[in-house]
């Protein structure tokens, strides 16, 4: 249970942080606000339904339904968040930027309002299964400090950066801003988190401390024959009911085993001996400190490809293909496709790299019994009574577990060759240098990619979707026929630049921008048919006479110099020189030009962009 929901609030938590609103809301307030109640009262009928059925089949209907409506929780808020464009209405929540993690937060709520839904519909099935009765605002809080622990390491990392950010070093800043900053950060709070966070799980939990007498004085004694530290609570999970035990925490003061009194209930003292075998072999094989390194690794991954992603995405065709269908704007269309593709992302990691991990760590843990009481028939033992008491969930397949079958198979497959524990420890190590290599190789991989010129690209793509937009809207404004004209140009789609010019000049026949843009076209195209240099000239003349710039100058220069007149060419091009100081370069080479070649010799056009302002 514990991890399917880490999944589902993971997946929440990017959903919202990894996408952007937009500038102007899909809907007006009111309409969003009624579209959101729908989807409340939708799920709300769907979770009434489904629990209403799971009452008669007992525990492991009810475990199936909360998480098959864990799962429409999600997708009904993803159905909010970008049709009720929760970043815009939440947006105040920043304090004009200053804090982000409000935002963030309040976004997160919108999930946990499904949640509390869901949680208010299971209360009638929990307490038939359970035999337990609360109110319903006592049930809502059992369930939310129950997986309140999930998310809490967000939140505090969340609200510390922003604070931290408000500090008076610049130096500080900078820092945290950098790159390597934010995963220096990171990596400190999450170890901070992992050490000082289980006291807070703990009583969140409504853990007590394990009651005085044999049986604690037996686990103790254990205990210190395993060279092990830790305090022992009794864990009230699902009225202690759920037959599991767990551990938490990386420092021997603040570590803590957690046993359900249904296990106590169930176990025989060699039975107990072997789980708590199996929760030291964790801390052994320093599972917490790696649980949160792979879970690190996909913020870490989706940080060096979201960003190259994002601008190859936005340079493509058949983005703007997709606009033109869906009538959507393009932050909303972007919106969309990278909450997909993160979904998407996410749901394999953790599913399965994730998933492998976790099962292999506890296959890591069942292997430690051989090292810690040197035989596997207990904690076979303690499985098989587990697996019965559980409704025969023996075969049950899980992602984040082996089968209770597996996991027996395998320990017998141990006892009679030994070196298949070698071979699992092996296989482990291996897998986890793969990780930080394919990590490493990704890391370094990024700058190999043509970020920049994907980034280029999509400049000129959005800046032609745009424009066409425009002037779907405004056909007869010169403002953007002469954009258009401009980019065209720069593509070398010259006729199409050249129809864009002619068009603008009607509605502006004295815009200098737009006469020397023209008259720039019409010397240097690549196309001998669309040139002319008289009409440049006389176009290069009123540009100048306006607007006496050094582009411009040099725009009649050229023009002179096309038409024969070499020294009126050269005297505009130092008047340029004279006005650009800093484009010295570039006039010089001019002048030579203008001095030693003819304008019917010239292949190829010269390389200065002539459609500054």
């Amino acid at each position: 249970m514990i991890y399917n929901n880490l999944l589902f609030f993971l997946i929440a938590i990017f959903l919202f942080t990894m996408t952007s609103g937009t500038e102007t809301p899909l809907f007006p307030f009111p309409v969003a606000l009624l579209f959101f109640s729908a989807l409340l009262f939708l799920y709300d009928r769907i979770a009434r339904r489904l629990f209403t059925k799971a009452i008669r089949n007992g525990s492991g209907a009810y475990f199936d339904t909360e998480k098959r409506l864990s799962l429409l929780a999600l997708i009904f808020y993803s159905a909010a968040l970008f049709s009720c464009d929760l970043h815009y209405y939440l947006g105040p929540l920043s304090l004009n930027g200053r804090f982000s993690s409000f935002t963030n937060i309040g976004g997160l709520l919108f999930f946990f309002l499904f949640l509390l839904l869901m949680w208010r519909r299971s209360k009638s099935a929990y307490e038939a299964i359970f035999h337990r009765s609360y109110t319903t605002t006592a049930f809502l809080i059992y369930n939310s400090k129950t997986n309140l622990p999930i998310i809490l390491p967000w939140i505090f990392l969340s609200l510390a950066y922003d604070f931290l950010a408000l500090l008076p070093f610049p130096k500080l800043e900078i820092f945290l801003n950098s790159g390597s900053g934010e995963y220096v950060s990171f990596i400190l709070f999450m170890l901070l988190i992992i050490i000082f966070f289980p006291p807070l799980v703990r009583r969140l939990w409504g853990c007590t401390p394990f009651p005085q007498g044999p049986l604690l004085d037996h686990l103790q004694d254990f205990f210190k024959k395993q060279h092990f530290s830790a305090q022992i609570f009794t864990w009230p999970l699902f009225e202690g009911k759920v037959i599991t035990a767990g551990v938490m925490g990386i420092i021997p003061g603040l570590r803590y085993v957690m046993i359900t009194p249904a296990l106590l209930e169930h176990l025989s003292l060699d039975e107990l001996d072997a789980v708590m075998a199996h929760e030291i072999g964790h801390i052994k094989k320093k599972h917490m400190l790696l649980y949160l390194m792979i879970i690190a690794g996909f913020s870490i991954l989706a940080g060096f490809i979201l960003e190259p992603f994002t601008f190859f995405l936005l340079s493509r065709d058949f983005f703007y293909t997709l606009l033109g269908f869906s009538g959507l704007t393009a932050e909303n269309m972007l919106t969309v496709i990278m909450a997909v593709i993160i979904l998407v992302l996410m749901v394999l990691y953790f599913r399965f790299l994730f998933g492998y991990f976790i099962r292999n760590f506890e296959r890591q843990a069942d292997l430690h019994v051989f090292k810690a009481i040197g035989s596997s028939h207990s904690i076979i033992s303690a499985f098989e009574k587990i697996a019965v008491l559980s409704g025969n969930t023996r075969d049950l397949p899980s992602w984040h577990h082996f089968g209770i079958g597996q996991r027996v198979d395998y320990l017998e497959k141990c006892e009679a060759d030994s070196s298949w524990i070698r071979r699992h420890n092996q296989k482990v190590w291996l897998s986890l240098l793969a990780y930080i290599l394919v990590v490493g190789l990704t890391a370094s991989g990024q700058s190999m990619l043509p970020t920049d010129s994907w980034k280029t690209l999509y400049e000129e793509k959005y800046t032609e979707y745009v424009l066409d937009q425009k002037l779907m809207r405004e056909p007869d404004k010169a403002l953007w026929l002469t954009i258009a004209g401009d980019l065209m140009q720069h593509k070398k789609m010259e006729k199409k630049a050249l129809a864009a010019y002619e068009k603008a000049l009607v509605l502006e026949p004295s815009n200098p921008k737009l006469l020397n843009n023209l008259a720039w076209l019409l010397l240097t195209s690549d196309n001998p048919e669309l040139r002319d240099p008289q009409r440049a000239l006389d176009l290069a003349r009123l540009a100048a006479m306006q607007v006496p710039a050094g582009h411009v100058l040099d725009t009649l220069a050229t023009a002179y110099w096309a038409n024969g007149f070499v020294d009126r060419a050269i005297d505009t091009e130092e008047q340029a020189l004279f006005v650009e100081p800093g484009e010295g370069r570039y006039y010089r080479e001019q002048i030579r030009k203008f001095s030693d070649t003819r304008y019917d010799s010239e292949t190829k056009p010269t390389t200065r962009e002539q459609t500054g302002e």
